[in-house]
């Protein structure tokens, strides 16, 4: 029997659950949410960005346009390359600058 977790979107005033090797998105439309946006659903798009503000969990390799070191330090991640190991608590994260804008 697999562990479920309730995942928090504070900016939003949701709730839904996740299974403990189930990742964030595909188990927020499982439940036909919608508060978290969905792109691609794998990575690539960087649509489904959000910051993760209490709990644990463990992350797929995510691309560096959409997510950066120091993001990643901060609790940014992709929610669908995020598979809970607690309770989260999150909030969603805005699309990244690009990077010829800081070079302007």
């Amino acid at each position: 029997m697999s562990a479920r977790f309730e995942i928090t979107v504070e900016d939003k005033d949701a709730q839904f659950q996740c299974r403990e090797e189930q990742r964030l998105l595909h188990a927020m439309q499982a439940q036909g949410l919608a508060p978290i946006p969905v792109g691609c659903k794998g990575g690539g798009c960087g649509i489904c960005r959000v910051q993760i503000i209490q709990g644990e969990y463990e992350i797929r390799k995510m691309n560096r346009d959409h997510v950066t070191e120091e993001d990643e330090r901060k609790g940014i991640v992709l929610s669908c390359r995020v598979i809970p190991k607690s309770n989260l608590s999150l909030r969603l994260a805005p699309k990244p600058k690009a990077s010829n804008e800081s070079a302007a």
